[in-house]
């Protein structure tokens, strides 16, 4: 292993490692019809320009995702997935190849090619639920895996989601996916609760509330509240005005836990992590 290879494999290891300080993941989006930055990003002079803004403003990791999965979302076919998703990541890779780069997708097939083109992270929404290769694949890859819990489908997540207890629900989702991995032979998860997939105001803040009991899941978590509708239906504001909700937001989940902020607006999230970074360290 080269000296950059070792010093890369240890930007990952600090992902695991519980006393490394918490990590910034920048969105790029690169999809027509995302929810907040939907249409912004679809050339390789913007999303370059845009990676580089985010790395400069400290991102730990781009998230780079090229199927819209926001409430509603109609989706594009695997094929036009991994034509997107691999162009992108071969394009950042080549730009940036000091960066940890993650690839949103739910397609164990987009998974692969997204990996094999340089991709180091594979972020999936649905926790396995939407494509059953997904962990088969991810176990051969071998590469962190985001584990996010969702109810329902994008397309009609929103319409109606009921639990009888979403916290002891989400966690006892976990554990059985986590016992699934682990028969597998893997076991570097990173577990995201989800905020906002399937999930009503209530359902997300409770969670967020309780983030500290998935710490005893014994996995790095990530928190993606960026600029969400549990936000703006509180606070009655649009989605371009939800910065200030999301700091807060960013900032409590912290303090419950969070190891990855996963954000549209770095500089903030950074800031937020040094406070806390901060804070902790007083004696």
């Amino acid at each position: 292993m080269s000296p950059q290879d070792t010093v890369f494999s240890q930007k990952i290891e600090c992902i695991f490692n519980p006393d490394a300080a918490p990590l910034v993941m920048g969105i790029l989006n690169i999809t027509t019809d995302s929810f907040f930055d939907g249409g912004k990003y679809t050339s390789e002079i913007e999303w370059l320009a845009h990676t580089k803004k985010m790395i400069d403003e400290g991102a730990a990791i781009i998230d780079i995702g090229a199927c819209s999965t926001r409430p509603g979302a109609e989706g594009i076919s695997e094929a036009d997935e991994i034509e997107k998703l691999v162009k992108v990541v071969k394009s950042v890779r080549k730009q940036f190849p000091e960066i940890i780069i993650s690839a949103d997708t739910f397609r164990a097939a987009a998974a692969v090619n997204a990996v094999e083109a340089g991709a180091d992270i594979i972020n999936d929404i649905s926790g396995g639920t939407m494509d059953e290769k997904m962990f088969e694949v991810v176990s051969k890859l071998q590469v962190p895996y985001i584990l996010m819990h969702m109810q329902g489908k994008p397309q009609t997540m929103q319409q109606n989601p009921q639990y009888e207890n979403v916290t002891d629900e989400v966690f006892a989702f976990f554990t059985e996916k986590i016992n699934e991995l682990k028969a597998l032979g893997f076991s570097k998860v990173i577990i995201d609760p989800g905020f906002g997939f399937g999930k009503t105001t209530e359902h997300n803040y409770t969670l967020l509330k309780n983030f500290n009991k998935f710490k005893l899941l014994n996995f790095p978590l990530l928190a993606g509240v960026s600029r969400k509708s549990m936000i703006n239906i509180l606070l009655a504001v649009k989605s371009s005005e939800a910065l200030n909700g999301t700091s807060i937001l960013n900032t409590i989940a912290l303090c419950n836990g969070a190891k990855i902020l996963r954000v549209h607006d770095v500089k903030e999230a950074v800031q937020a992590v040094k406070i806390w970074k901060y804070m902790e360290e007083l004696n």
